[in-house]
């Protein structure tokens, strides 16, 4: 698992044993299971038909269940304030962005990592420009969402990284963030 997602899990888990996790595009379940491990209702989805079968396998052999199914998140709507956390690594998809916002609870977590326009550098892995954030995107877009009329949103974001050092620093763009939406003047 990513160790983004392993340190902010003890704050996740400050939810209580009721909370809801949801890992978009899990491909095989990776984290799905590690929030699964740790007590969330989990749930996943990924565009992959057997990615996600693989996931689902690998969470009953752990005994455990993380409720997976197959969507083209492109085309597929998603719930509304349904999940305590909302998880997403390795993938972009900026036109799911006001998606996620109002996918998670009112103070819930969104855990977003992925790669920045520096990856193409090394010469694998994805090289879109539609693939790569740009510096200080994915904070930016979370916080500038709109949540609706008459509504607001405040983040704690106690860990933000612009990128992930070493020799190819920047590669990965990190942000883990509360969210608190509250609504006023709403009859």
């Amino acid at each position: 698992p990513s160790p983004f997602v392993v340190r902010w899990l003890p704050r996740v888990l400050d939810l209580g044993p009721a909370a809801t996790a949801i890992d978009l595009a899990m491909g095989r379940g990776r984290h799905a299971i590690l929030l699964a491990r740790a007590g969330l209702r989990t749930f996943g989805v990924d565009g992959k038909l057997a990615a996600v079968r693989d996931a689902a396998a690998a969470a009953r052999a752990e005994g455990l269940v993380v409720r997976a199914w197959c969507a083209d998140l492109t085309c597929t709507p998603l719930p509304t304030a349904r999940f305590d956390v909302v998880l997403v690594t390795r993938y972009l998809q900026r036109d799911l962005f006001p998606a996620i916002r109002a996918l998670v609870t009112s103070g819930g977590f969104v855990l977003y990592e992925t790669f920045t326009t520096k990856q193409p550098r090394l010469g694998f892995g994805p090289t879109s420009p539609a693939h790569l954030l740009g510096p200080g995107e994915l904070a930016s877009v979370l916080k500038d969402q709109g949540t609706g009329r008459g509504s607001g949103v405040s983040m704690q974001t106690p860990e933000r990284s612009p990128g992930r050092s070493g020799p190819a620093g920047g590669l990965v763009q990190s942000l883990g963030a509360r969210l608190f939406v509250w609504l006023f003047g709403v009859t």
